[in-house]
């Protein structure tokens, strides 16, 4: 047996559950078949000895699906109606016997359709977790977050996946805490704090006005977002921005710059800051007495 065809049966040995690994990530037993494939590839391409070859081929075909997850999301082109596509709605039509028996053992079709909500980064985190117990040490490096981040992104799907609701009201509340933790991680320099409140693929923006004195417009991504608010916005103040929670910069009591968050569950997905004279008179603000 040559060095490939003992390489060739170890991926055999790991394909179940790297197939299953994909599959729960993806929900298209196309796609899986495919982050298979491209496993493979790399691990047929690599001359790295290997010591874990099973945790290995782990982390490759994780981040295989969170690529495509990415590229599924930043497309906006997939759902589960989508007809040219193997979605988790009409896979009961589509998996044969052994994919059947794969969903009634694991999550099933109600999951899968859950799973389509998470954004990529805690999708990842939770399957990885909570259905095929890896740590948080190993899945950080995958999602590029810390072990903390990890955590708590699995922590944020794994309360959506059990369907706990808010009232608009507790909604509202949840937000402004979550602006209220954002406030003091940025006075406080607490890079992994901030980070860990921050969607993966967050979106911040600044305005016109801004721009025109030289601002980046957009800037994107968790870590380049803290990097930019870390140690900052010491001169803010919670308020509803138009019944909002989020925070202005009103030195002598008059808005100089207001911070409009967009969140969801417990993530913060963007950010905008608006710095317009004109903009800022047309919204009703109530900056909170703190």
């Amino acid at each position: 047996m040559t060095d490939r065809d003992a390489l060739a049966q170890a991926f055999e040995d790991n394909r179940k559950r790297l197939r299953a690994v994909a599959f729960r990530m993806l929900g298209s037993r196309s796609e899986a078949d495919d982050a298979l494939q491209e496993t493979w590839l790399r691990l047929s391409r690599s001359d790295a000895d290997v010591e874990n070859l099973g945790g290995w081929l782990t982390t490759v075909v994780a981040r295989v699906c969170l690529d495509v997850l990415r590229s599924r999301r930043s497309r906006r082109e997939e759902s589960l109606e989508d007809p040219g596509l193997e979605s988790a709605a009409n896979h009961d039509a589509l998996l044969d016997a052994e994919h059947e028996v794969m969903l009634a053992d694991s999550v099933g079709l109600a999951m899968l359709v859950v799973l389509e909500t998470l954004n990529p980064a805690e999708r990842v985190s939770f399957v990885l977790h909570d259905m095929f117990d890896l740590p948080f040490e190993e899945i950080a490096p995958i999602v590029g977050r810390t072990p903390t981040a990890a955590r708590q992104l699995a922590s944020r799907a794994r309360r959506r996946v059990q369907g706990k609701g808010d009232s608009a009201e507790s909604d509202r509340e949840r937000q402004s805490q979550v602006v209220d933790a954002f406030l003091r991680a940025s006075r406080a320099g607490d890079f992994e704090a901030l980070l860990a409140l921050l969607d993966p693929e967050i979106v911040a923006r600044v305005g016109a006005a801004a721009v025109a004195l030289g601002s980046t417009p957009e800037v994107r991504g968790a870590n380049e977002v803290a990097k930019i608010f870390v140690g900052r916005a010491k001169g803010a103040q919670p308020a509803l921005i138009d019944g909002v929670p989020g925070l202005v910069w009103a030195p002598g009591g008059k808005p100089r710059m207001v911070f409009k968050f967009a969140i969801d569950d417990e993530a913060i997905t963007s950010i905008e800051l608006i710095s317009d004279a004109a903009q800022i008179g047309k919204m009703d603000l109530r900056i909170a007495d703190k």
